[in-house]
């Protein structure tokens, strides 16, 4: 058996560069970062961009990722000492940006923190001691002197809810964060070379703001208020300046095409209680895994009661996260709305939020089932603070919620071919394998016939993954699973039960008996043979992805076994 590769030590850096006048970019390179919470894997690493802005007085953008507390702080007290820092303008709470607010606030108690309404509440949690703080609404501005003045343009869901972008008005920059970055780590600070980044750039959009697109337009629409931006300093990867029209326009692009969907689901939930932030996240990535538009609405916030009726009206499906017992009138108004204009064959799924002080679900639940509306996926409890299994579990509940909104689409396509070709397709054969695989606590398979041998040198070979499936966001790049090849003649009692529809979050190895792979996959222990292997890449083929993976280290367990082989009748579905 061949022995584990050792893994590269992970690599962080980090530089300053001038890139405006009187701004300095603080670029902490995570350079072999390869996930992004559990659904995003990474090819290329990543950055968290912080940004100093020197007038008469003096703003921090954002801080770093507490991976980098000690290089960060470093390199912060060699450009300024901390306490002549006047503001630290805190585009959103996430952790990867504000991990290092709470050190920053205890060198320098008396910086003034500005933010959103929500993220100055965030923060207060983060921080557990009083501070100073400047809450900005849109337009609000801030002079820091000798030009620089501050505008702020409030951008909720991108992609959090608490995030405001910020726009320098002598340097004509705009501070996005997380808007039109990319998971992309090099040392060029610039977007030049678009060729290198563009695919980057289309992934980041589809997993973290695709799933937000009518947030998305009306960003677009506040920053054309500000005329000229000639930069915008993202918080991931380079900042655009060479092609600052081109990638915006490509955001006004997707966003207006994933708007106009013709199936979409509605999310309501409170942005500022508990968990929702992140659970909402991941059951909308699970949805958008099935094609299906996500529109996303604070119930806290002044948002039109007209609005509600009309994008309910027009939704498929609605998930409602439960907010605190003790909601505002506007909270309960929009609810109320939610359910009023609720109508029979929707499907609805319901989540708690987390808080301690949720109302209660299933009150609710049976409301929208009298109103004869499906249930999508059984009430998503939560007992204690989230886990990686319980964000796995809320996505493949958005992705069985987003499946049967689109039932109906799915068996006109399979009626799309003409009789002949779907025949003369299906006449494709291949083998029946179990694809296992392990990443932390989070644990899935899949049944697979689409698996070719692809190289020699190294040992390769494909699998075709379809993008709605659990086990997808387990096969990134890097990542590492075993295939176990199924035995003809004694291959049906396992070939069923991994055929079977599991409920979002079950244990897909219950009952079957398994054994740990040395990269802590189970091996299927009846299987007639399996191989170790890792994710080298991927290729985007449709309605499914075409994973290339090598091979380091496998057995076989009947050397006089035949892998079993799946011959099909026809080729547009399984």
């Amino acid at each position: 058996m061949v022995a584990l590769t050792e893994r590269i030590e992970k690599r962080l850096t980090i530089e300053t560069v001038e890139v405006a006048e009187d701004t300095t970019a603080i670029r902490s390179l995570d350079w072999d970062r390869d996930r992004f919470d559990i659904e995003f894997g990474l090819q290329n690493g990543t950055t968290y961009n912080s940004f100093l802005i020197r007038g008469e007085q003096t703003a921090l953008v954002d801080t770093s990722h507490e991976k980098f507390r000690q290089l960060y702080f470093d390199t912060l007290t060699g450009l300024i000492n901390p306490t002549e820092i006047d503001y630290l303008i805190i585009s959103h709470t996430e952790p990867d940006h504000s991990g290092l607010v709470k050190d920053l606030l205890q060198m320098a108690p008396e910086i003034t923190v500005v933010g959103s309404k929500v993220a100055i509440q965030f923060l207060e949690d983060l921080v557990h001691w009083p501070f100073k703080r400047r809450i900005v609404k849109n337009g609000d501005r801030l002079d820091l002197g000798n030009g620089h003045e501050f505008e702020f343009v409030i951008a909720p869901n991108l992609h959090w809810p608490d995030t405001i972008f910020s726009f320098d008005h002598k340097t004509k920059t705009l501070f996005t964060c997380d808007a039109f970055g990319l998971h992309y780590c090099s040392h060029s600070t610039f977007d030049e070379d678009l060729a290198a980044i563009e695919a980057d750039y289309q992934y980041y959009y589809d997993c973290l703001m695709g799933p937000n697109a009518r947030s998305v337009l009306s960003a677009l629409k506040r920053m054309a208020e500000l005329k000229t931006i000639k930069m915008i300093a993202t918080g991931h990867g380079p900042l655009l300046y060479h092609n600052v029209e081109e990638l915006t326009g490509r955001y006004r692009t997707w966003s207006q095409t994933q708007t106009k969907a013709e199936t979409a689901i509605g999310l309501f939930y409170v942005a500022d209680y508990g968990y929702s932030d992140r659970l909402v996240q991941a059951i909308a990535n699970g949805i958008t895994k099935t094609g299906v538009a996500v529109e996303l609405v604070d119930l806290k916030a002044a948002v039109d009661l007209q609005e509600i009726r009309e994008l309910v009206g027009r939704c498929a499906g609605l998930v409602v996260g439960m907010p605190p017992a003790a909601s505002d009138a506007t909270t309960q108004a929009a609810l109320s709305t939610v359910l009023g204009s609720a109508k029979d064959k929707q499907a609805i799924g319901i989540f708690e939020t987390g808080g301690g002080d949720d109302e209660p679900t299933y009150p609710l639940l049976n409301k929208f089932r009298a109103l004869g509306l499906h249930v999508g996926f059984p009430v998503i409890e939560i007992r204690e603070a989230p886990t990686e299994n319980t964000y796995k579990l809320c996505e493949e509940a958005g992705t069985d919620l987003g499946q049967w909104v689109t039932r109906d689409r799915s068996i006109k396509a399979m009626k799309s071919l003409s009789a002949d070709l779907d025949k003369a397709l299906g006449r494709i054969s291949g083998g029946l394998y179990i694809i296992t695989a392990k990443k932390g606590d989070v644990s899935s398979a899949m049944l697979a016939s689409w698996v070719c041998q692809a190289s020699f040198k190294p040992l390769g070979f494909s699998i075709a993954v379809a993008k709605d499936r659990a086990i997808e966001s387990l096969m990134q790049v890097g990542d590492r699973f075993v295939l176990n090849v199924l035995e003809e003649g004694n291959y049906q009692k396992l070939m069923k039960h991994f055929l079977k529809r599991f409920a979002p979050g079950a244990d897909r190895f219950e009952d079957v008996k398994t054994q740990p792979a040395q990269n802590g996959a189970p091996i299927l222990t009846e299987a007639l043979a399996y191989m170790e292997c890792e994710v080298v890449s991927r290729m985007d083929c449709g309605d499914h992805w075409t994973v290339y993976s090598t091979v380091y280290a496998g057995r076989v367990s009947n050397p006089d076994g035949l892998t079993a082989v799946h011959h099909r009748k026809v080729g547009n579905h399984y």
